[in-house]
């Protein structure tokens, strides 16, 4: 295996759920330079590519499909903030939730969305239809919680979606 391809498999490894554009922005190779070596990486079954919510993202191939989903989602900052107040405050309503986390409403079901999707919350309903936030398995997804945080770019994507939020939120 070469230097870079090996260069390359390692980054995935130490960074599992990066995306495309994440993994060139990070190292330095040019866009074509990666895009060969993960096509040979993938096609030796040492990097496993899953397309997931607008982007490729890859991972070592011992990562299941519930911890890929869940990699995918944690990237972005608002999932990840949602999913930490969970693991902080047990379950939740979805108003307590938006308010905590800083997000409106619709921007709190977006991203629900995708994680009841991916089976890591779910919305319970109780006899009055009232729902619940709760996370399926708070233990494992608290681990990969600990091991991905959003690159920086992500980061900005998700708060120029608050700062619209807070200014198209009536007060």
């Amino acid at each position: 295996m070469s230097s870079t391809r090996t260069r390359i498999a390692a980054h995935v490894r130490d960074n599992p759920g990066v995306h495309f554009n994440e993994l060139v922005r990070t190292t330095d190779f040019a866009p074509g330079q990666v895009q060969y070596h993960l096509r040979r990486l993938i096609g030796e079954e040492t990097v496993a590519a899953e397309e997931l919510y607008g982007r490729t993202h890859y991972f070592p191939p011992t990562f299941d499909d519930w911890e890929r989903g869940t990699l995918a989602l944690v990237r972005r900052e608002t999932a990840r903030d949602v999913i930490g107040y969970l693991l902080e405050h047990g379950p939740t309503d979805p108003t307590t939730v938006a308010d905590g986390v800083g997000v409106a409403r619709s921007t709190l079901e977006w991203h629900l969305d995708h994680l009841v999707e991916q089976d890591v919350a779910r919305k319970e309903r109780d006899s009055r239809n009232r729902v619940t936030l709760v996370l399926v398995d708070p233990e494992a997804t608290a681990e990969l919680l600990a091991a991905v945080s959003p690159s920086l770019p992500d980061r900005f994507v998700d708060r120029f979606t608050r700062l619209v939020d807070d200014l198209l939120s009536p007060e």
